[in-house]
């Protein structure tokens, strides 16, 4: 009932959104006079404010149309080559010259934690000179129809196998944040049954693998309230007319409302100094903040099985660390994996997967040889600029670049040959 009195109030505020679109269009007119005062460019600046703030934002576009390798600038087009109700895996595929050595495949395994999978363009953009991309594009969990089932974390697990099925031998994978754990647990999966088509390379970064590790003020609220406090409090069926009516969720505008408490005095600086650039005329400072918030505004809901299951499994009893993760009644030993690289990435100043959270991935992987193992911290840099910004181009990008084409199968079978299992892995 929570939800749909939600949607029924963003309804309620569409005339008043409409008008205050109108009230912007007037008095930012260049031909009309008043648009060029202190008074008109005001006006308009808190229409536009009151219009930002009372809309539901929409999935955005990556717009990655190009991109330059080898220093020339080539053409990027983006393919849908797997999908299934709730994910669709995409290519950027680039328009390289004929013969031309080919770059790793990479497959970067996005959040599902309320953002979508656009919130790492920046991500995807970085590695693109580098490295064919794909990556995971998860779909709303209100848009997908209850005729489609359900899907949890071991459907989430699932799904990367799948797609590393489809992506076939010698590729490597990126997980950011929340993945961090079903793709350990994929790999683990797959490299104790032998599977050729487990990755050569597996790159954590920011990840939750064992949350005691530093516990962030994310880790000690789950800890403290327990599952059954979210299983009563944030659950609720999505609304009326959607697809997805009457599927569970948990609602992504609960998690964006809970990301922004946590920065509140922050988010409302910004608005305030994005007001004062559109009044002093300052497009720069006006276009960077509605890029920005253009993405982080945007939000799409989760399974309410998957977000509990998730909440229960890596917040509340630390299942991974302590040995007692299964996935279908089959344990997940992550001591299985021999043959894929590990590469772990965490941020000095990240306030949602503490020191050490990401790093602990090292100790379960006890049997993965040294030389096939690399942490690096990140000095400086919040969550986000774990995976995004100019340190992660700068410092984070070439270590990734550096330890895929030191690990990947081919390089690894010229350095030294391979060892091959009974079964033929």
């Amino acid at each position: 009932m929570f939800y749909q009195l939600y949607e029924m109030n963003h309804a309620a505020l569409q005339p008043a959104r409409a008008l205050a679109d109108a009230t912007r269009i007037f008095y930012s007119n260049p031909l009309n006079p008043v648009a060029h005062t202190t008074w008109g460019r005001s006006v308009a600046a808190m229409a536009e404010l009151f219009e930002r703030t009372t809309r539901r934002y929409g999935k955005p576009a990556f717009g990655l149309d190009a991109t330059t390798v080898d220093g020339k600038t080539v053409p990027v087009a983006q393919k849908t080559v797997w999908s299934r109700p709730f994910c669709n895996l995409l290519h950027f595929e680039r328009a390289l010259p004929a013969g031309r050595q080919s770059d790793p495949r990479l497959l970067i395994v996005a959040p599902m934690s309320g953002h979508y999978a656009t919130l790492l363009r920046g991500t995807v953009e970085a590695m693109l000179p580098h490295a064919d991309v794909y990556i995971t594009d998860w779909v709303d969990a209100r848009m997908v129809p209850m005729t489609e089932g359900r899907f949890d974390l071991d459907d989430y697990i699932d799904y990367v196998i799948a797609m590393l099925h489809k992506l076939g031998p010698d590729i490597h994978v990126m997980a950011v944040c929340q993945p961090s754990v079903p793709v350990l647990a994929a790999v683990a999966l797959m490299e104790a049954r032998g599977d050729r088509f487990a990755p050569a390379t597996m790159t954590l970064m920011g990840g939750p693998i064992d949350t005691r590790s530093h516990p962030t003020a994310v880790n000690v609220l789950a800890k403290e309230k327990g599952t059954e406090w979210f299983r009563d409090n944030v659950i609720m069926p999505a609304p009326w007319p959607v697809p997805g009516c009457g599927r569970m969720v948990y609602p992504g505008f609960l998690q964006l409302s809970g990301f922004m408490s946590m920065n509140l005095d922050r988010h409302i600086i910004a608005h305030k100094d994005f007001f004062v650039h559109l009044v002093k005329n300052d497009g720069d400072g006006a276009d960077k903040h509605r890029e920005f918030y253009d993405e982080y505004l945007a939000v799409m809901d989760l399974t309410a099985e998957f977000y509990l299951q998730t909440v229960d499994t890596v917040f509340v009893r630390h299942a991974l660390p302590k040995g007692e993760l299964t996935h279908r009644g089959v344990p997940v030993e992550p001591a299985a994996i021999r043959n894929t690289a590990l590469l772990t990435v965490e941020g000095e100043n990240d306030d949602i997967s503490g020191i050490g959270q990401t790093r602990a991935a090292h100790a379960l992987c006890a049997n993965i040889p040294d030389a096939m193992k690399a942490h690096y911290m990140q000095p400086d840099v919040g969550h986000y600029g774990v995976f995004n910004g100019s340190r992660f181009r700068a410092q984070i990008v070439p270590r990734i670049v550096s330890f895929m084409a030191s690990h990947g199968r081919g390089e690894r079978a010229r350095a030294k040959p391979r060892l091959v299992r009974s079964n033929g892995a």
